[in-house]
């Protein structure tokens, strides 16, 4: 047997309880670790609350989580990686938990603390394929709302790094953070769309929206284009034209082996907030959504 967080019902974080489960099993191809680290990610909390409901139902009792780190302790055949060996990677039943299952587990270098090792695996490989999506280039300017968020913070680093003009919305407490990855940070609220006009005389090319509050006509008109515009966080998408962004771990996994190695090399920030012992889950998702956060919350089993 495991303890894990679990719940039987959609609701507030209260659903989140402390439970008894079944050791899970590596099947072909897949590892089994002690989890030392399991990253919280928006998207757990949508799935518990029942947003995600009519597109991903849940099977009661589920355990919540996308992505962990850990020490494999179990392998199924033809798995990526042995028994001893350190890992991370998107998680197959659930990552908060003392043991969790990864199919393709990428190798955690020293220099990687547990939780930036949780922490970046959805957070970077969706900055990342929203990027390639795009095509945004060099030379190029791309606007980015919820630049302070977790993977706004990250898309802003990936594309400055490739020579490409960043302008990210941000709360007033957030400007001198995103300004120090290389971009020009605009406060978000009335009168955004003006503000990045000042800042970017020249236009905006291409919006990536991490925040969806509600910002896709202003950046449609920005752009001129809706096909210019992606969204991983307003479900209104379709309306606007504008698509959405939503993806498995199949299309990102490529990417992540490239980002833990910039993270390693110290060519890629991922800022943790806070950890929490696994019976304060709840308290971590209440956090979350009161937006008291500054960077990743991460769960240590």
């Amino acid at each position: 047997m495991s303890t894990a967080i679990t719940f039987s019902e959609y609701g507030a974080p209260e659903v989140l309880q402390l439970s008894e489960v079944a050791l899970p099993q590596p099947g072909p191809g897949q590892v089994r670790i002690r989890v030392r680290a399991a990253s919280v990610n928006p998207l757990d909390m949508k799935i518990r609350s029942g947003l995600m409901a009519k597109v991903a139902p849940a099977r009661f009792p589920m355990i919540p989580g996308l992505d962990a780190a850990g020490v494999v302790d179990a392998v199924g055949e033809g798995a990526g990686a042995a028994v001893g060996d350190e890992v991370l990677g998107a998680t197959v039943g659930g990552s908060y938990s003392e043991y969790a299952l990864i199919e393709r587990p990428v190798a955690k270098p020293e220099a990687l603390s547990w939780e930036v090792a949780a922490s970046l695996v959805t957070v970077g490989q969706t900055a990342h394929r929203v990027l390639g999506q795009l095509g945004v280039q060099a030379g190029q300017t791309l606007l980015v709302h919820g630049a302070a968020g977790s993977v706004g913070f990250i898309a802003v680093q990936l594309a400055a790094a490739r020579g490409i003009t960043v302008i990210g919305t941000v709360s007033e407490k957030d400007i001198e953070r995103v300004t120090a990855l290389g971009a020009t940070a605009v406060r978000y609220g009335d009168g955004w769309a003006e503000r990045v006009t000042a800042a970017a005389p020249g236009g905006v090319d291409y919006v990536f929206d991490a925040s969806g509050a509600g910002v896709l006509a202003d950046s449609v008109a920005l752009t001129g284009d809706a096909a210019k515009v992606i969204t991983i966080a307003d479900m209104s998408a379709q309306q606007h034209g504008v698509r959405f962004s939503a993806g498995t771990t199949d299309q990102g996994t490529d990417a992540l082996p490239e980002l833990v190695h910039l993270v390693a090399e110290g060519r890629l920030t991922v800022p943790i907030w806070r950890t929490y012992p696994l019976a304060e889950t709840a308290q971590a998702h209440a956090d979350l959504e009161a937006h008291r956060n500054h960077g990743k919350a991460v769960l240590l089993p």
